[in-house]
């Protein structure tokens, strides 16, 4: 019998070719499945993912709050941590924000999302590709950038300065991790997405943990994807963004979701429950 095909997007972040390398290439028991990758920049993602593209897909937990209906949280494969929270950098520091000329990498980013909770300014926003941000505030083309991913290790090599670490601003006002991004899978109903769900985290988990086990095995798929990252940037990456919360959620994981949807409602961003 063949494999049934699953497509599955991610990212070409460390994080996520770390974690998923072992599924893709026949390191774990895949029970059955072959998982298709499609790999995106988290934005175009969140952007696949309202239009149904992919069964399993890497998301901002911002749309997952917005395409809850439509796709079912998966208890593996997440990104959430302390320490690791998006920041905004600009050339100097700003006295304030107001009309300055923000550059975000996606309305839909989590780090969007936690930029219009902490922000009260009345400001310019820009889009751009998250790769792109820290050239353009360092170029003049924006007055700041928030910056997710590796920006976070490489910004002061641009001659930027920190203006506020948005992880570390969720964190005094939470006590609890901060939830960037998690793996969803699109719900079509039927038995088909009961055992799937069990079956897919299952998959994940086991490769999430052979990626911890065994961290040169994907070396070699991580560089393909890292573009112009040396080796302690990302090294560091994975280190951050890949933990205990990527093998499972649990009680805290799960709190910090229903915190940060709790506050984007009670700011407006997402319908009222």
């Amino acid at each position: 019998m063949a494999a049934e095909s699953v497509p599955f997007g991610f990212s070409p972040c460390p994080n996520d070719t770390y974690a998923f390398h072992a599924m893709q290439h026949g390191r774990v028991d895949t029970g059955g499945y072959h998982f298709v990758s499609h790999i995106d920049d988290v934005e175009s993602l969140n952007h696949a993912a309202r239009r149904g593209t992919y069964k399993l897909s890497k998301l901002s937990f911002h749309a997952y709050l917005h395409l809850a209906g439509r796709y079912t949280l998966l208890d593996a494969g997440s990104a959430l941590g302390f320490g690791c929270g998006p920041l905004v950098v600009a050339r100097s520091a700003l006295a304030d924000l107001e009309g300055a000329r923000i550059a975000i990498p996606g309305e839909m980013t989590t780090a969007y999302l936690l930029f219009r909770l902490w922000n009260r300014a009345d400001t310019d926003i820009r889009m751009a590709r998250f790769d792109e941000i820290l050239e353009g505030v360092a170029g003049g083309r924006f007055d700041a950038g928030l910056i997710i991913h590796e920006g976070r290790f490489v910004y002061p090599r641009f001659g930027l300065e920190k203006i506020v670490d948005l992880g570390e601003w969720w964190e005094a006002e939470t006590g609890l991790p901060i939830p960037l991004g998690c793996i969803a899978m699109r719900v079509d109903g039927g038995d088909y997405d009961r055992v799937r769900v069990s079956e897919f985290t299952r998959i994940i988990r086991a490769s999430v943990r052979h990626a911890l086990d065994n961290p040169e095995d994907s070396r070699g798929f991580v560089r393909a994807h890292a573009r112009e990252m040396d080796d302690d940037v990302v090294r560091r990456h994975i280190g951050l963004y890949v933990n205990d919360f990527t093998l499972d959620l649990g009680e805290t994981g799960r709190r910090a979701i229903q915190t940060l949807e709790e506050m984007a409602r009670c700011r407006g961003i997402l319908e009222p429950a």
